[in-house]
């Protein structure tokens, strides 16, 4: 019997993936991955501890162990401190996607191997194939989006259980084999802030200082709590004085941190906000490398949709993504390359 690694979070994907892996013959053992909490005041209000309840109730419900192994000081290196950083810098992180590069599939694959596993497992909504990535089958809850770091060598070792099944599927197939946790909501939010607003918890660590909001044509209409807080695309947290620019909704389409000003306008979209040409750092391709020549589509924030893109090559060597349609592309933010359903992997926002 071929023994597996499923990574539980307490909620009701993990746990319907340990229930599928076993009705498939597997020897399954939990793992429930502790990472960092701050212990600043109230902030960090995610209770881990209960979350590992819940993990241990369905644990016992199947039958199965459940190993919690610590990885707080990874956490907080290569999560938590870049996700800082990269604020600091005026730039938006996302801390799912730096998870999943550089903390949780390797610290479940260690774990596997220490115990004689050649397989682990979560429950993303996504999908392999011999170390191919491919979305989920629900549009709606597809997570490919935030594998694109990920290396083949690890998803070749990767099972993803109910990538294939819907939302509504999971929750009937939870309900049918009896899970604790069958009706359990969703979380939402960065596991290690929990309820806690983001912009409240970067503010014990980044000094944010107040400054103006301006409209397109560079006029004062407000003020807000610190540029490098904002990310493209926002709606709200700032003050609005104008009368007159009060009466329409206004997005953040561009922030100059060095003078700490926000840029609002009625639509998501400014010429001075988007740009048709869009530069990649940290690359990672799962398996091999975009065609020259060939046209791909991209996601540039998770729920996005796909756009049409032309990659740009000089000597070989890929150096930026056209854009077909206007869009915000945020720096820091991640941009995922498609084939059709394929995620080819992708890069951080220059």
């Amino acid at each position: 019997m071929q023994k597996v690694v499923v990574g539980m979070s307490g909620g009701v994907d993990s746990s319907v993936s340990v229930a599928l892996l076993q009705e498939a013959g597997y020897e399954v053992y939990g793992a429930f991955i502790r990472v960092w909490e701050p212990a600043i005041g109230t902030l960090g209000a995610c209770d881990w501890r209960e979350e590992r309840r819940d993990a241990l109730r369905v644990a016992a419900h199947l039958g199965i162990s459940l190993e919690t192994l610590d990885a707080q000081e990874l956490y907080k290196k290569d999560v938590v401190d870049e996700m800082i950083a990269e604020y600091t810098k005026g730039r938006t992180p996302n801390p799912d996607v730096l998870c999943n590069r550089s903390v949780k599939f390797d610290v479940l694959m260690n774990y596997a191997r220490s115990i004689g596993a050649e397989k682990i497992a979560t429950g993303h909504y996504a999908r392999t194939e011999e170390g191919k990535l491919f979305a989920g089958v629900d549009t709606e809850k597809d997570q490919s989006y935030f594998l694109w770091g990920v290396s083949q060598e690890l998803l070749s070792h990767t099972l993803f259980p109910i990538g294939g099944m819907t939302k509504k599927e999971v929750r009937e197939y939870a309900r049918r084999v009896g899970l604790p946790n069958a009706e359990k909501k969703d979380s939402q939010g960065i596991c290690f802030i929990g309820p806690v607003d983001v912009k409240d918890f970067l503010r014990a660590f980044i000094t944010a200082e107040k400054g103006n909001i301006l409209n397109e044509e560079g006029k004062v209409i407000g003020s807000h709590s610190g540029a490098l807080l904002f990310t493209l695309g926002e709606r709200h947290g700032f003050t609005i004085t104008d009368v007159e620019a009060r009466k329409t909704p206004l997005y953040v389409v561009g922030k100059d941190v060095e003078v700490n000003t926000l840029t609002v306008s009625p639509t998501p979209l400014s010429q001075e906000a988007d740009s048709q040409e869009i530069k990649l750092e940290r690359v990672n391709w799962i398996g091999e490398e975009p065609r020259e020549g060939k046209e791909y589509s991209a996601r540039l924030r998770y729920r996005a949709p796909l756009t049409e893109v032309k990659l740009r090559w000089e000597n070989r060597s890929l150096t930026s993504v056209m854009i077909k349609e206007p869009t915000l592309a945020t720096s820091g933010q991640s941009l995922v390359l498609y084939d059709g359903d394929r995620c080819l992997g992708g890069g951080i926002i220059v």
